[in-house]
């Protein structure tokens, strides 16, 4: 188990003003890619997400109707350093371990090599892969909630325990093809240090800190392990981004028009610069990573 150094300020209760609503949920993670067929194949025919919309240089997919990502090729874009601000990785949670298992054989047998790992999170079930361009992808399924270990903290229990791939495929794969649930669980970024991230992420954005060490930071909404972590494995002291290939934007979804305008109201007062089209909140966090935030009622009008 990972040890845990809980800020004293993350335990602090806050009002129901000063945080995200429960029901806010990751949205779908935009990537720049220089190769957009490539990219397409590997998400779609190797990841087995639904190509949702594909016009000219961007293509959307996701689960069923559930979008996961963006790609958009931007040719002339250098690769991301791999010591900057950034993505750490894109995590897909699958609805049941079926269609984990599915995803991950279908990912590791048609992209040989592409597989970087596995690990039993208490909370989660988790395999790690690299895309053809280099961007993290971790396919993972949730475990139970009442089967999420807390600490004496009030966080949840940090851990990276053993998980035999082949015996999970043995185990959940489907004896014939099935029909995928799933969407963006959360997102994992490279930050600069620990600290700023935990002042943005949960001091003004709102969420709630779930798990912390020193190279790490964990926060979400509504009790999830987590939506965003955040850590500075390879990135500790990184400022803020360069323009490169790789990350593009997160997207947040949060319940309706009045929390986005909440959201909006707490990042005037700490004078952070945004934009609003009438419909999604944009911003910056200190690394200069792209925040798109908006009501999720307004994508089904």
């Amino acid at each position: 188990m990972f040890p845990q150094n809980p800020h004293p300020d993350s335990l602090k209760k806050r009002s129901r003003d000063e945080l995200l609503p429960p029901d806010t949920r990751m949205g779908a993670v935009e990537l720049l890619v220089r190769d957009l067929d490539l990219m397409l194949r590997y998400y779609s025919e190797a990841v087995s997400l639904d190509v949702l919309e594909h016009v000219g240089d961007t293509a959307a997919l996701g689960l069923r109707d559930q979008k996961v990502m963006t790609l958009r090729q931007e040719k002339n874009l250098p690769r991301a350093d791999r010591r900057q601000a950034g993505l750490f990785h894109t995590a897909i949670v699958f609805d049941t371990p079926e269609a984990l298992a599915a995803s991950v054989a279908s990912t590791a047998s048609k992209v040989p090599g592409s597989f970087t790992g596995s690990a039993d999170h208490i909370f989660s079930e988790a395999f790690y892969f690299d895309d053809p361009e280099g961007n993290g992808v971790e396919l993972y399924t949730d475990r139970p909630r009442d089967a999420w270990l807390r600490e004496s903290s009030g966080m949840y229990a940090l851990a990276s325990n053993p998980l035999d791939p082949n015996s999970y495929l043995r185990q959940h794969l489907p004896p014939a093809p099935a029909s995928f649930r799933g969407n963006l669980g959360h997102v994992h970024l490279q930050v600069g240090d620990i600290a700023t991230a935990r002042d943005f992420y949960a001091g003004i954005l709102g969420f709630e800190v779930t798990g912390e060490m020193d190279v790490a930071l964990f926060v979400s909404a509504g009790g999830y392990h987590h939506h965003i972590g955040m850590n500075t494995f390879n990135s500790l002291g990184a400022g803020p981004r360069a323009a490169a290939l790789g990350l593009g934007r997160v997207d947040i979804d949060v319940p309706t028009p009045e929390d986005v305008a909440a959201l909006q109201s707490r990042l005037k007062d700490h004078r952070i610069a945004t934009r609003h089209d009438g419909r999604t909140l944009s911003f910056e966090d200190p690394w200069n990573t792209t925040i798109h935030v908006t009501a999720a009622e307004s994508h089904r009008s």
